[in-house]
């Protein structure tokens, strides 16, 4: 059983389709372990995305990721890291394939409306720097 992290970016939760998001996950055999609504401080989406600070679009992202609140989860199931990463769709959404998070709440490249970890060991990185243990079940 595989764990992954998600988070619903500020575009989506002012488009108000959190509910739609979540129905993707369950609905495709992903359970929902822990969820949470925040708004990020700029230190937090600062080192949350420290991996990006040296590529041309770390301080958009990082005005992005704080102008509003975000839901972050951590999704469990057979292949979660791979199964999120098809639901949400090309991290372009003019690329994303029908029926993906991205194609159907996106706006650009930019406001694309979900994240998900990339990898396993990105998984637990993610995670663990949103979740203490005892808030996962």
């Amino acid at each position: 059983m595989e764990r992954t992290l998600s988070i619903i970016k500020p575009d989506a939760v002012k488009k108000q389709v959190i509910g739609k998001i979540l129905d993707r996950f369950e609905s495709n055999g992903l359970k929902i372990a822990a969820m949470k609504k925040l708004q990020l401080s700029k230190e937090q989406a600062e080192k949350f995305y420290e991996v990006h600070k040296d590529r041309p679009f770390y301080g958009d992202l990082v005005k992005f990721m704080i102008s509003g609140p975000v839901v972050v989860s951590v999704l469990e199931g057979d292949n979660a890291v791979l199964k999120n990463r098809e639901l949400m769709g090309a991290t372009n959404p003019k690329e994303a394939k029908p029926g993906t998070i991205r194609a159907d709440f996106a706006e650009n490249i930019d406001a694309n409306a979900v994240h998900g970890s990339d990898s396993l060991e990105n998984a637990k990185i993610e995670i663990n720097f949103f979740f203490k243990d005892s808030e996962i079940s």
